[in-house]
């Protein structure tokens, strides 16, 4: 049984209809990545897991149960966390602060404090900071420990990579392993589609709300994503 498993998932802004019929699956312990230029749909489809956005019921299964329109608050409680795109940190509280306020729905589980700072080495060096002064790239690796603190079976990751520099980029993505192997399965919502497969056991592609193309990536050409990424 899938840990995550959608099924026609159809999300709307108003009248304007942004998802098509998305059918997608993440199995435990695996890392999943979603592609696709901007305004495919990712983002959305984001919101519409974790509660933000309505959806049929029934569209939406984690562990076997149906979720969607559920919560947000409760979702998180049933181990669903979310990295949001542009970090989104409390600019009034320091880096602790702020990784401390990701526990307050916490579980069961291996993720706490210095299980962080073993991850991200530089976050407890200016923990007593406020969480805006750092550079672009702590601030996402803040904004990762804090949703890790909440102990999630699955960790959503929107554009993590997105504004910052290459090298910091490869640092974040090398942190992404030792999540999993911590129990923590992955979906990650990315444009650079090299990094996106490198860490994929399995890739969807978006575009226009619907998915263009779904499998292995050591087994998709570049003709194909390509393709199933620009519509060509």
């Amino acid at each position: 049984m899938s840990l995550l498993a959608v099924r026609g998932l159809e999300a709307f802004y108003g009248d304007f209809q942004a998802l098509f019929g998305i059918e997608l699956d993440l199995d435990a312990g695996e890392t999943v990545a979603v592609i696709g230029a901007n305004g495919a749909g990712k983002s959305t489809f984001l919101r519409a897991v974790t509660g933000l956005l309505p959806a049929r019921r029934e569209s939406i299964l984690f562990d076997g149960g149906p979720i969607g329109g559920i919560q947000a608050h409760e979702i998180l409680a049933m181990g669903i966390a979310m990295v949001p795109e542009g970090r989104k940190l409390f600019p009034s509280l320091s880096v602790e602060e702020n990784l401390r306020i990701g526990a307050y729905r916490r579980r069961p589980g291996p993720w706490t404090l210095d299980r962080v700072w073993s991850l991200f080495p530089r976050l407890a060096e200016r923990r007593r900071q406020p969480g805006t002064s750092l550079s672009g790239g702590e601030q996402q690796m803040a904004a990762i420990g804090r949703a890790l603190m909440s102990n999630p079976r699955l960790l959503l990751c929107d554009e993590i990579s997105l504004g910052l520099a290459p090298v910091v980029v490869r640092d974040l993505y090398r942190a992404l392993p030792g999540i999993v192997a911590e129990g923590t399965s992955l979906l990650v919502i990315e444009q650079d589609i090299g990094q996106a497969l490198k860490i994929a056991d399995r890739v969807y592609c978006f575009q226009e709300g619907r998915v263009t193309l779904s499998g292995d990536p050591t087994t998709l050409t570049r003709e194909r994503i390509a393709a199933a990424y620009f519509g060509a």
